[in-house]
């Protein structure tokens, strides 16, 4: 079964997505790919990804995501948080980590984390 991984980046982190999924192009083309609302357009624009795009965060994407993850249909999340700025919407990412948790998901809320999350899935795959 191909990985079901879950994008989302807060708009300090968008950038550093974008290189990220840039990287991993090759690898990421070939799971189904979901993602906060403006997250997923830059992934679908400048990355060329195919992406289910939900709202953006503050307006329920990470719940939609959240309840994807409950419902078994997430294997992984790569969520780089901005952790300098205040979010409006902060008890919904909460819920959203708190889900990963609950759930046993791997999350990823930085560049390190998600370098590792991505190559094991990417050598998962591989072999």
């Amino acid at each position: 079964m191909k990985p079901r991984i879950a994008l989302i980046a807060h708009d300090k982190k968008k950038d550093d997505m974008i290189a990220l999924a840039t990287e991993y192009a090759a690898f990421l083309k070939t799971c189904t790919l979901t993602a906060t609302g403006t997250t997923g357009g830059r992934l679908i624009n400048e990355v060329g990804l195919a992406v289910d795009r939900k709202h953006s965060g503050p307006f329920g994407g990470d719940l939609q995501i959240g309840s994807m993850l409950v419902e078994g249909g997430i294997d992984a999340v790569i969520f780089l948080r901005d952790p300098m700025t205040p979010q409006p919407h902060e008890p919904d990412i909460n819920a959203l980590v708190r889900a990963c948790d609950v759930h046993n998901v791997a999350c990823a809320t930085n560049l390190s984390t998600a370098h590792l999350v991505l190559s094991q899935l990417q050598a998962k795959e591989a072999s």
